[in-house]
């Protein structure tokens, strides 16, 4: 029983300090793939396709302030006020979910927590997974901060199949690079996040039209990093 305790808290250090250093590392280094990227690998070669990965990083100062705008507005408006946690909106998402029983359930998810997942994750709605989720978005919060998670979040969020990263998506559909993206056009990309694989920015739906016309009213009032 000694032996196991032992183990058990050798693997539990292990966990600590290796999660911990590629927070740190991650912090100065783009990284160079996610789980994410892998996990759709597999699952084209599962459904007969050869899904590549498309990406190619952009420093923050290289991209389009309309880009970070548009997703702030999109995904968290109140990104730069909270630490984290959006716990209003949660709190809200809870009560819609509780009163709509059987519906499609409404998230809380922060760019903060979308970052930790898409970084460090996988997909899933497990209590595990939710919990890693929650330890690794208070790690990047502490370490990297508001620009750094921006940075990261911009430039490794799907945007379509095997298209990963604002730079790549911006060449694959408008054919120019994330810096000279134009409002609309940032607000497009923002629009079709919630389920990129299914919504283009280049055809949109009258939902994702509608999506715009809102991302881009809320364009001028949130706050980013400068």
């Amino acid at each position: 029983m000694l032996k196991i305790l032992k183990l058990i808290g050798k693997l539990v250090v292990f966990f600590f300090v290796s999660s911990i250093s590629i927070v740190i590392v991650y912090k100065f280094i783009p990284p160079p793939i996610t789980p994410i990227m892998i996990l759709r690998v597999f699952e084209g070669w599962f459904e007969g396709k050869n899904v590549g990965i498309n990406k190619q990083w952009v420093p923050y100062d290289n991209i389009s302030k309309n880009v970070f705008r548009a997703v702030v507005s999109a995904e968290d408006a109140r990104f730069m006020f909270h630490k984290g946690f959006d716990w209003d909106a949660i709190e809200a998402a809870r009560r819609y979910n509780q009163a709509k029983k059987g519906r499609k359930l409404r998230g809380a998810s922060t760019i903060s927590m979308q970052t930790a997942k898409n970084a460090f994750l996988w997909h899933g709605r497990n209590y595990v997974r939710k919990a890693l989720e929650a330890y690794f978005t208070v790690l990047i919060e502490f370490i990297w901060g508001k620009k750094r998670i921006l940075e990261v979040y911009v430039n490794i969020i799907e945007f379509g199949e095997g298209i990963y990263g604002v730079q790549a998506a911006s060449k694959h559909f408008f054919n120019k690079d994330a810096k000279d993206l134009t409002r609309r056009e940032a607000a497009l990309l923002a629009a079709v996040l919630p389920n990129p694989r299914r919504w283009s920015p280049i055809a949109p739906t009258p939902y994702i039209e509608k999506r715009v016309d809102f991302i881009q009213g809320r364009m001028n009032s949130v706050v980013i990093p400068k």
